[in-house]
């Protein structure tokens, strides 16, 4: 059995640990993620530059390919962008000639954003984006399905303590 090493946050339980090392840049979880998110970040700016969208951008049309004609509400609530980044951003793919806007006639205050014919067939060009993405982890596919799983239980398990406020232990 492998031994233990005392105050290494990497050995064992998080109580095992050195009170100095829950401080450690390189302990943060939150900061992996980041890193990460940001790598990926930089990944899909090139992936989409030839597409002409942006990395949120492109999580909207993944939405509206998959899900088609869709309340703008529901897009945000798909992609987790609040209406005040999501206009603008639904402002540009219009003027780009990819969607539609339409106040809906039964409510006002609704607005439905639905594909054009230039956005629908920009998803045959975007079929090759996430094998470029898959491709560039160095990851096997059962791996990254595997991450994905548990990256959405975290959020999951995240957005639950969030709503149980400070001091979530």
């Amino acid at each position: 059995m492998e031994e233990k090493k005392a105050g290494r946050p990497d050995a064992g339980t998080a109580a095992e640990a050195a009170p100095e090392d829950y401080l450690r840049l390189d302990q943060q979880i939150c900061f992996a993620l980041h890193a990460a998110t940001r790598a990926f970040g930089g990944l899909y700016r090139t992936a989409l530059r030839d597409l002409g969208l942006t990395y949120p951008q492109y999580l909207v049309m993944l939405v509206l390919w998959e899900h088609g004609e869709m309340p703008v509400k529901q897009i945000g609530a798909h992609v987790r962008l609040d209406s005040g980044t999501l206009s603008p951003l639904l402002k540009r793919l219009e003027a780009a000639g990819l969607v539609r806007r339409e106040r809906s006639a039964a409510d006002e205050r609704s607005v439905t954003v639905r594909l054009t014919a230039d956005g629908a067939a920009l998803r045959t060009r975007a079929a090759e984006v996430p094998r470029r993405i898959a491709g560039a982890t160095g990851l096997p596919l059962a791996e990254l399905a595997d991450l994905r799983g548990r990256l959405n239980a975290l959020t999951e398990t995240l957005d639950a303590a969030a709503l149980d406020g400070p001091g979530c232990d």
